[in-house]
């Protein structure tokens, strides 16, 4: 069992970002990025319209497929002032899909930008859809942790929710951007291969696939599968603690299914993106807790943030995989919902990800402390590389492959 780890310094993980090697706009070409390839000993600096070759033949590449959603909501007071509300999860009904479909009433939890200047009473803001205007109307209902249970109605009982979006709602794009959301934002902060709404941020290492690249790793005999994980705002949280085992990791929801399950019977899988895996170490962790007989009884299972840091767990990814399949069957699930907060930091184990395709992070973030458990201390070597040698970073920047030495690059 790998401890709680206590003594992981934040400040350990920090170095120097300048402004401008933050990415503000992506390249013309996705796969035109630069791509940084670590194999456990050197670093090579490719393109990531290369990657094909990178990997080796009969390998499985776990793709996120979730789809951002417009969930930045302005209004304006009749005293001038804007207010912002941003969606991050549906409340009730509490079902993505449902939500997005709904044609009356519902509430989500929000955050509220500017909420001094919104005591009480109902917004309004108008849209347009087939050229006619309409009104959305937004309402506190109460308070949920540093966010809002907002009630939104409409004027119109044939339009859906999930259109209201589409018509009046901004691209979350992320806040170190620094900049408002622009018309190519909405295709561009969005994978190619997105098909389930529901993130309110974009697994960005997807960003750099395009339809090419994704068919020469089908003619290079890599498989591919597909998961889903809603990527909530709480990404972009800052640690503000000095150590990590004061940190509260976010809530996000993931989806798959019992024939993904089976494909990840796979001795060397590739994840696109930290929010792969995530899901996919959480997925070991759900089958672990049904082997050891902890599975919560709940509608939908959880996977808590020190879950692989308090209990100890021996059998193989086969064997967890083998259960969650037999649970499911028991529970006549094709598909199964979780929720996670799994936390992943050095001292970590890996249990299904072989390797990981994702781009730069911020200092000090969760995410640098993920890299930092799968590479160890070379995560400074390949941050020092990839600043040294121009590489972009954070959401529209570049990316990096990283294999280590159980892995080969040909």
């Amino acid at each position: 069992m790998t401890k709680v780890p206590g003594n992981i310094r934040i400040e350990d993980f920090k170095y120097d970002l300048p402004d401008e090697r933050i990415a503000r706009y992506p390249l013309k070409e996705r796969d035109s990025s630069r791509l940084l390839v670590w194999n456990g000993s050197g670093i090579t600096d490719m393109t990531f319209r290369d990657l094909p070759g990178l990997i080796d033949p009969g390998s499985l590449l776990v793709f996120n497929n979730t789809r951002v959603i417009r969930a930045r909501l302005l209004f304006k007071k009749e005293s001038g002032a804007a207010i912002e509300i941003f969606c991050l999860e549906p409340h009730e009904p509490r079902e993505i899909s449902q939500s997005l479909s709904s044609l009356s009433g519902l509430e989500w939890i929000c955050l509220v930008g500017n909420l001094k200047r919104w005591k009480n009473g109902r917004l309004t803001a108008v849209f347009q859809l087939a050229g006619i205007d309409h009104k959305l109307y937004a309402e506190r209902v109460s308070a949920s942790g540093d966010a809002f249970r907002i009630r939104f109605t409409w004027d119109d009982p044939r339009i859906t929710f999930g259109e209201i979006l589409d018509s009046l709602g901004h691209v979350p794009i992320p806040p170190y951007l620094g900049r408002e959301d622009e018309e190519s934002d909405r295709n561009r902060y969005q994978t190619t291969y997105a098909s389930i709404d529901g993130s309110v941020a974009a697994p960005t290492a997807g960003l750099h696939f395009t339809p090419a690249v994704l068919e020469d790793l089908d003619r290079a005999g890599i498989k591919q599968a597909e998961v889903t994980l809603h990527v909530s705002a709480g990404t972009f949280r800052p640690v503000k603690s000095e150590k990590i085992s004061d940190h509260r990791m976010h809530t996000e929801h993931f989806f798959i299914s019992a024939e993904t399950i089976q494909k990840l019977r796979h001795s060397n899988i590739v994840a696109v993106g930290t929010t792969t895996v995530r899901t996919l170490e959480s997925i070991y962790w759900l089958g672990a807790a049904i082997a050891a007989g902890r599975m919560p009884d709940e509608e939908i299972p959880f996977v808590s943030q020190w879950e692989p840091y308090e209990h100890d767990s021996l059998i193989s990814a086969e064997s967890a995989l083998d259960q969650l399949l037999e649970w499911m069957v028991n529970k006549a699930k094709v598909k199964v919902e979780v929720k996670t907060d799994i936390i992943i930091v050095p001292g970590y184990r890996f249990r299904i990800v072989k390797g990981l395709i994702t781009n730069f992070h911020q200092p000090g973030s969760t995410l640098l402390l993920l890299v930092s458990a799968l590479t160890g201390d070379a995560w400074k070597d390949i941050y020092s590389h990839a600043l040294a040698s121009g590489y972009r970073f954070l959401s529209y920047g570049d990316s990096m492959l990283l294999l280590p030495k159980s892995q080969n690059i040909r």
